[in-house]
């Protein structure tokens, strides 16, 4: 079995890491594509053992399991330019925020009648072994290939199957969950240092605190709400600073954040479904050089520019005397 990544930005970092890790796959079959790969997490992955080209399609091409680990909005883009090297061979695994199944079957429909996809919703402690992934199955893909996909997410953490509606909520929670966790930690650490704690201390000592939080919770069969009334004690210390985040809306907060990520992973899906990428955006992809490679046209990969080429780095104007 060989591994292609479209896309050597973290989340593939992350996953080849994690992979490498694991021992479930040698890093000389895993394939990387990039337009540019003097990126740090591209050097990153060169240092590993990682193949790296600048060619999309010959990651297909070196792969058996293509993980498209872009941008949501431009995903359309790489599936108009990769959907003719797509074989039966190949399973495609999105892990695209929002972007759902039928619409990369439909894509991928044009060149080929019973793609495999599946979709995937991960996070970046799979670097750790400590990921949470979900996985949603195709119309074609079979039974083995979400075994497949299982195989080698539950090597760097936990995996599940789940329907595909659930999977924009995972990504408000889990997804999106390292970062609500890494900002409790930093604000954490504050309170330590504002109450006299060396920063480092401070840091350590809040990451901790939710490590192991957490793998008490997982280990036991109780309630969080339970467990957190155990650290409470009557008049203490605790139920005190609870008083103070309850009245801050911490609760609250959380459950907004959740929601609001889960929405804007809905929105990135429309933003998917109409094609269009403002010249801003582009400059945040990894494919702002596609038009660049041997034998790419502009229609081949579905951008239809007026006038001007956004995929372009030369100046579309001249000066005028």
């Amino acid at each position: 079995m060989s591994v292609g990544f479209i896309g050597a930005g973290q989340l593939a970092h992350a996953l080849v890491r994690g992979f490498s890790v694991a021992g479930v796959i040698a890093t000389n079959k895993i394939t990387a594509s990039c337009p540019n790969t003097d990126l740090p997490t591209a050097l990153q992955l060169r240092k590993l053992g990682v193949n790296l080209t600048n060619s999309n399609k010959e990651a297909v091409s070196r792969s058996d399991v293509l993980f498209l680990a872009v941008k949501p909005h431009i995903i359309p883009f790489v599936l108009d330019e990769i959907g003719p090297d797509i074989e039966d061979r190949h399973l495609i695994v999105s892990c695209a925020a929002g972007v759902t199944i039928s619409s990369i079957e439909k894509k991928l429909q044009q060149y080929r009648t019973d793609p495999k996809v599946m979709r995937c919703m991960t996070n970046t402690p799979v670097v750790v072994r400590e990921g949470a992934t979900v996985y949603a199955t195709g119309t074609h893909a079979q039974v083995e290939d979400g075994k497949l996909l299982e195989q080698l997410m539950a090597s760097v953490g936990y995996c599940t199957e789940v329907e595909e509606d659930l999977i924009d909520a995972v990504t408000g929670l889990s997804g999106s969950g390292p970062a609500y966790a890494f900002t409790a930690v930093d604000a954490l650490a504050d309170g330590g240092v504002k109450m006299g704690l060396p920063r480092r201390l401070a840091v350590r000592l809040g990451a901790q605190a939710l490590l192991g939080a957490a793998r008490m919770l997982l280990d036991s069969e109780q309630h969080p709400g339970q467990l957190k009334d155990n650290v409470c004690s009557p008049g203490g210390a605790t139920i005190h600073a609870l008083h103070v985040m309850e009245s801050g809306g911490f609760r609250s907060l959380l459950i907004n954040a959740v929601e609001a990520s889960c929405i804007r992973t809905r929105e990135l899906q429309s933003l998917a479904d109409q094609e269009k990428i403002s010249p801003a955006a582009i400059k945040k992809t990894t494919l702002d050089k596609v038009l660049q490679q041997p034998g790419v046209t502009a229609d081949a990969v579905g951008v239809r520019p007026r006038g001007i080429s956004m995929f372009s780095n030369s100046s579309p104007r001249t000066k005028k005397n």
